[in-house]
């Protein structure tokens, strides 16, 4: 995608990634955390995407991977989804995990597998997401890194 540029977020992308969240459907009420690590996704002065990585250990969440409506079908989703998982390696993360509620085929494909939420470590199940943000009825998914 021309011009499309990946960076870890500042203080500053807060409030866009907030915004981009909250259009899309998607939970950011607990923004802002110490173990969260965003990356953005620009076009310009555009934020056009965001993923991020709450990190525990040698686990991680992956969460909140969006991109702008206008945006999508055009690789950014791809390009954040790649750029967290190196992320994830350079943290010496070896297992990620997920919650969707209307992306389980598209991770599936990126080879994540169903879980019980039971078996997903305890520093992750202690994240808001899997405590209060995401419904029970999400698909709970991993993968190794």
């Amino acid at each position: 995608m021309p011009n499309l540029e990946l960076q870890p977020a500042e203080s500053r992308d807060l409030a866009a990634i907030r915004t981009l969240l909250a259009e899309l459907g998607l939970p950011a009420g607990d923004l802002g955390a110490a173990n969260q690590h965003f990356i953005v996704a620009r076009q310009g002065c555009a934020l056009v995407g965001c993923v991020g990585l709450e990190v525990s250990g040698s686990a991680a969440l992956l969460r909140s991977l969006a991109v702008a409506p206008a945006r999508q079908g055009a690789g950014v989703g791809r390009a954040l989804y790649l750029r967290a998982l190196d992320e994830a390696r350079a943290r010496g993360v070896t297992a990620l995990y997920l919650l969707t509620t209307t992306a389980e085929r598209y991770f599936a494909r990126e080879g994540f597998r169903a879980v019980g939420r039971d078996r997903v470590p305890a520093g992750v199940r202690a994240s808001a997401e899997f405590g209060s943000l995401c419904p029970a009825s999400a698909a709970c998914m991993w993968k190794p890194v």
